[in-house]
Formats: C-alpha cells, structure tokens, sequence
C-alpha cells in the first residue's frame, strides 16, 4: 500500500517534469519567426492531459491523507493515537491553571485580612 502511493508520487513528479518540458517547449516554438501550429497543439494537448493527471492523483493522494489525519482507521497509523493524546494532556493543563485560578479566588474570599 504505501509502495504504491510512492509509486504514485513518482508518477505524479514525471508528470510535473513533462509539463515543464511541454511549457518550455511551447515557449521556445514561441520565440521562433514561424511557429509550427501542429506542434504547439500536441504540445498543448500533452501539457494539458499531464495537468489533468496531477491533479487527479495528488487529490486522491489528499483524500487518503485526510482519511489518515482525521482518525478513521488505518493500519500502521498512529497520528489519531497521538493527537488524542495531545488533546488530552492540554485538557488536563487547562484544567490545573483554571483549578490554580479557582484556588486562589478562594483564598482571596475566605482571608478576613483582605
């Protein structure tokens, strides 16, 4: 499973290098006195359909992250586990400072001295 997303990604980085070279090729035919319509519309075609590639891959790739980060199951993930638990211990912090707080509004009411 994670081989595959990998794979993916992979896939996902030659198609960024083949719209590059598809910009930079339109651009050098551009640059030119006659411009070969042909060719710009192959170009074009190419550049186009490597967009569409990309986009469609790096969605699912954000739809699994989410999946993962937002604590559905997952195996080998233990990002819910931790995030559970960091939520905790600042429940718990946030409760020691307000019973801190609580303790020495206390104080103030019951000193007669005050």
């Amino acid at each position: 499973m994670a081989n595959d997303r990998l794979r993916a990604l992979e896939e996902v980085e030659n198609q960024i290098a083949t719209i590059l070279q598809c910009a930079g090729n339109v651009v050098l035919e551009l640059s030119k006195d006659k411009h070969n319509a042909s060719f710009l519309d192959r170009q074009l075609s190419q550049f186009t359909g490597s967009v569409n590639r990309v986009e469609t891959e790096l969605s699912s790739q954000i739809r699994y992250l989410t999946q993962v980060a937002t604590g559905q199951p997952h195996e080998g993930s233990t990002y819910s586990a931790r995030k559970d638990c960091q939520m905790a211990l600042n429940r718990a912090e946030y409760t020691r400072v307000k019973l801190g707080e609580l303790g020495r509004t206390c104080e103030v009411m019951l000193d007669p001295q005050s």
